[in-house]
């Protein structure tokens, strides 16, 4: 069974850089695609990036100028920096993977606030 558990600080000030590290059990992040996905108070899902097997990155356009996800085989872990925040990125964020065109495990999610 894949788990994935989502970590970091919970409150960043604006201006500053968010960080979140995903752990992976359950299978190696050098097989299919993991990815960032947040949900903002009220709002959807938005898919924020991923870095697929192979080490390959892919962002959303509308963030990819502040986002940045990298990988650390081995401790099986895949991280997301997002830098010049403002309280718009305050969201819950979850880490997932992606197969068979679909986000088939999800961690639980873990609440970030932009606030100073």
């Amino acid at each position: 069974q894949v788990q994935l558990q989502e970590s970091g600080p919970g409150l960043v000030k604006p201006s500053q850089t968010l960080s979140l590290t995903c752990t992976v059990s359950g299978g190696s992040i050098t097989a299919y695609g993991w990815y960032w996905i947040r949900q903002p108070p009220g709002k959807g899902l938005e898919w924020i990036g991923g870095i697929v097997y192979d080490g390959r990155t892919y962002y959303s356009p509308s963030l990819k100028s502040r986002t940045s996800i990298s990988r650390d085989t081995s401790n099986n872990q895949f991280s997301l920096q997002l830098s010049s925040v403002t309280p718009e990125d305050t969201a819950v964020y979850y880490c997932c993977r992606g197969a068979d065109r679909a986000f088939d495990y999800w961690g639980q999610g873990t609440q970030v606030t932009v606030s100073s």
